[in-house]
């Protein structure tokens, strides 16, 4: 059966509602167009040549496609390997999160752990804290511990993160008890409550997190910059910073072309797990 929107066919025929309407489309539109031009101006410039990238006015098509620009965007720098790095630093937040993060907030939501509450707000107050104010600190830490040029450098300080820490509480806040109720009584331990019940449940927020960790293990350049000294441990976003950005020698469509590759891999990422994240809350068996 065809769901009914906000607004009937008959609704639509009255003059205000038809202005309200298009302007309402008008919006779309124009985010939309906001959104996309971005990313389509980033390839037609890298389809160009170097002269015409540079020239004045800008066209939006090229006058000649050179798409041998992307072959030869691909070979300029080792994009495979710094792909690599950024893989690794995303699947180890990710499965530190699940694991670390998902059980210290399955503990504070569903176990009755002593101080809980104080715990819970202690964690609550550190999202007040600059995260400037304590990148510091993280380096001399992990410098003492030898983890710099790691990728511990990322997946330990994963670990610690209070905002991934709260979305999780709350959404195991709004799991019934009944079914976790019923799982002890035949038998099953906490652990096995966690990884058979509450983790095949969570499935949506963890795809919110991974979303969310994928953007910040791919577009960070600061901090990878910072605690990774070598070429072969760089992530992507660092080698775009240091050989495409500050590049002074390298032609501008080529730029392009890398950016533009670099652009369309997080979008593949967010279309294969939004799904998820429009999923209900109301996952469990147990109706209220």
């Amino acid at each position: 059966m065809k769901e009914r929107g906000i607004l009937s066919p008959s609704d639509l025929q009255k003059p205000l509602n038809k202005v309200v309407y298009g302007f309402m489309v008008l919006c779309i539109a124009v985010m939309a167009i906001t959104m996309l031009y971005p990313i389509a101006m980033t390839m037609f410039n890298g389809l160009k040549s170097n002269q015409e990238v540079n020239s004045f006015p800008p066209r939006f098509f090229p006058q000649e496609w050179h798409w041998d620009n992307f072959p030869k965007a691909w070979d300029y720098i080792n994009l495979p390997m710094f792909l690599k790095n950024t893989l690794l630093i995303f699947g180890g937040n990710l499965l530190m999160t699940i694991l670390v993060l998902g059980l210290a907030s399955f503990s504070i939501s569903r176990i009755r752990v002593p101080y809980s509450r104080a715990i819970y707000f202690f964690i609550l107050l550190t999202l007040f804290i600059p995260a400037s104010s304590y990148m510091i600190p993280n380096f001399v830490n992990l410098k003492e511990l030898g983890l710099l040029n790691s990728y511990w450098a990322f997946w330990l300080p994963a670990g610690a993160n209070a905002y991934y820490f709260l979305l999780m509480k709350n959404f195991f806040d709004g799991i019934h008890p009944e079914i976790f109720e019923a799982a002890r009584i035949d038998g099953a331990s906490e652990w096995t409550s966690y990884l058979r019940i509450a983790v095949p449940l969570s499935v949506p927020i963890f795809a919110t997190l991974a979303i969310f960790i994928f953007s910040t293990a791919w577009n960070d350049w600061f901090w990878p910059s910072l605690v990774m000294h070598t070429e072969d441990k760089y992530t992507l976003a660092t080698a775009i910073y240091k050989y495409v950005i500050n590049a002074r020698n390298m032609d501008s469509s080529l730029k392009f072309s890398i950016l533009f590759m670099v652009m369309i891999p997080p979008i593949f990422v967010f279309l294969g797990f939004q799904k998820f994240i429009m999923r209900s809350v109301n996952l469990s068996a147990v109706k209220g």
